[in-house]
């Protein structure tokens, strides 16, 4: 079954799909892997002309769901980083 909320209308949640990661639109492009494109420097441009079925509205709300769950959650940095 396909969860999807009611803030982030383009960010899915299905456990038959990527494992119950959020993706995009239902399609098998898990938000963390926008991210990391972006990450790395591609530009939403390249991204889209890599993956045409993707628009530009769901990267933005990639983004923007990223920033939702962060002020959710929070991990401490020093408690990674001094391992």
């Amino acid at each position: 079954m396909e969860i999807r909320h009611y803030k982030f209308n383009r960010i899915t949640l299905d456990p038959a799909k990527c494992f119950g990661k959020p993706c995009i639109r239902g399609l098998r492009m898990p938000v963390a892997s926008v991210l990391n494109y972006l990450s790395s420097g591609m530009t939403v441009d390249d991204i889209l002309k890599e993956w045409p079925e993707l628009e530009k509205e769901d990267i933005y709300q990639a983004l923007g769901y990223a920033a939702w769950v962060m002020e959710e959650r929070v991990v401490p940095l020093e408690a990674v980083a001094t391992k």
